[in-house]
């Protein structure tokens, strides 16, 4: 498996075109980017080449128009993006990364669902690694 780099703020709001469309041209790219960024689209593409020697995209030709394609999975991005902030900023506390993402932002009733059910499941997993289980 090829470590790849982190993606920039810039690089990461492309990927989530691409992941979103599967695969688009620099000037789709653009033109979604320039709805919410003051961007040009020689920016674009410049970022997407760049992005391209990092391995986070790639392209194919089709008639004159590059189309680009992500070479990363959202999530597997996700997790490398948390596990980087969890060890700088938090020094790999998960309690106080969870607790600093609560006060900045209340959950919905549907995310703290989820997240109980993400906490049932690591539970169960932290049993079955230690062999323990819980007597209560």
């Amino acid at each position: 498996m090829i470590d790849r780099v982190t993606p920039t703020e810039r690089e990461l709001e492309i990927l989530k075109i691409l992941w979103a469309r599967g695969e688009a041209t620099v000037r789709e790219v653009y033109e979604e980017m320039s709805r919410s960024v003051p961007i040009v689209q020689n920016t674009v593409q410049a970022f997407l080449r760049t992005m391209e020697e990092k391995q986070l995209v790639d392209h194919r030709v089709e008639g004159r128009s590059f189309i680009y394609r992500p070479l990363v999975k959202r999530e597997q991005t996700n997790r490398s993006l948390a596990t980087n902030l969890l060890e700088r900023v938090f020094d790999g506390a998960i309690d106080q990364m969870v607790q600093s993402v609560i006060s900045a932002q209340q959950p919905t009733a549907e995310e703290i669902a989820r997240l109980e059910e993400l906490l049932r499941t690591a539970k169960q997993s932290a049993k079955r690694d230690t062999g323990k289980g819980d007597r209560s």
